[in-house]
């Protein structure tokens, strides 16, 4: 079960630990269980088993981020834009809008 995430959450057979997030609603605390491997546990650094939600999220959006820019960096290499300069991409930039503009 690979998702958005990728290897964060995909089901593995080894040990797991669970990791406990408090979520706040007025005032309410509920503890939501999320079971992981070791590896993803150690991947992202964990130091215990409690973790506030915001944090979660906090975790989870940096982990996407940084799969989202892996995947532009190699798209950009799979066409070419990464040798673009500044200049190049300004322009290219441009022209698109402009290209937009004339057709409305």
């Amino acid at each position: 079960m690979g998702g958005k995430l990728g290897i964060a959450f995909r089901k593995v057979d080894c040990i797991s630990k669970t990791i406990y997030l408090n979520l706040e609603k007025n005032k309410i605390m509920r503890t939501l269980n999320v079971t992981i491997s070791d590896i993803e546990f150690n991947k992202f650094g964990l130091k215990n088993n409690n973790l506030t939600f915001t944090d979660f999220v906090d975790m989870i959006s940096k982990e996407l981020s940084r799969q989202n820019l892996n995947k532009c960096i190699e798209l950009a290499e799979k066409y070419g834009l990464s040798k673009m300069t500044m200049e190049e991409i300004t322009n290219e930039v441009k022209a698109v809008r402009q290209n937009a503009k004339n057709r409305n």
